[in-house]
Order: C-alpha cells, then structure tokens, then sequence
C-alpha cells in the first residue's frame, strides 16, 4: 500500500541551516495554505502546544541508514537501531515536533521550539492534549540525554 499525501502548510522563518543543537527560543510560522478556510484554526488558540509531522525536506534519500549505528557516530554510545532515533536518517523521512503556539493570524500560527527549518513542508498538525501523552512512567536510556543537552539551549 502506498499512502500519497500533501502538504498542507510550511515553515517560514525561523532557522535556515539544519543543526544538531541550540534550537531553544527560534520563532517561526506555520504558513497553513491558503485552500484551507479559516474556520480550520477556529479555537486552535487555545492550546498552547501543538503536535506537527513534518518531512526532513533537506535530507536526501541516500541519508536513510537501516542498521543499527552509535547516536550522532558518537562511539560512546552503543549502536541502536533506525527506529531508536528521531532523525533524517528514517525511511520515510519524517518528524514529529512540539512547539509552543505563540499566537495565530489567520492561517499563520506563531510558534516557538519548531526544530524545522524556513521551508519545510508540515504534513499534519494537531494540538497537544495532555490526556494523549505518554501513560505511566517514561523510560528511556541515558544516552538521549547527554546527547541532547544543548539541544533546547539558545542559538
């Protein structure tokens, strides 16, 4: 089965080139495109985060690796698989963020904490409903965090 979709927005402004860290505080736009009506962002203002899937548009298809390698090549972690990691380096090449909405204008939503770069297309976006995250305790190895330390830190 093949699932063809469109965009339905992009990203304007915010960061140009793709970084590993420092996206804290980048304010950009979700330009939602302009076949939508308005009436799609009604009440939208709301909530405070949002939760959007967007494509890593800069990566190339070569950049997909199936197999297990260290975190950012970094040989002190060990090696983990494709879907232990949330980068380009993915089949579909697809990314899951969730910035804080600042503000909406009419099919632009302000946000902050986007780590996409200007022009990035959005595939989906939806608010973020506490009652849908994670249930019961959150686990994860130690590696996620010594290698995003600097992630949310200040460009």
């Amino acid at each position: 089965m093949t699932l063809q979709i469109e965009p339905i927005g992009t990203v304007i402004g915010g960061r140009n080139n793709v970084a590993d860290d420092n996206w804290g505080g980048i304010e950009s736009v979700i330009r939602l495109d302009s076949k939508f009506p308005i009436d799609v962002v009604k009440g939208l203002d709301q909530f405070s985060h949002l939760v959007v899937t967007w494509h890593f548009s800069k990566a190339s298809p070569e950049d997909v690796a199936l197999h297990a390698r260290s975190p950012r090549n970094d040989p002190r972690w060990e090696p983990s698989g494709t879907f232990a990691h949330r980068n380009h380096r993915r089949p579909n090449q697809l990314a899951t963020s969730f910035p804080r909405l600042l503000k909406v204008e009419g099919l632009d939503l302000h946000v902050t904490d986007l780590d996409a770069v200007d022009g990035t297309p959005i595939y989906d976006l939806a608010p973020y409903f506490k009652e849908m995250g994670p249930r019961g305790e959150v686990c994860e190895p130690a590696w996620p965090g010594e290698m995003l330390k600097d992630y949310w830190a200040k460009a």
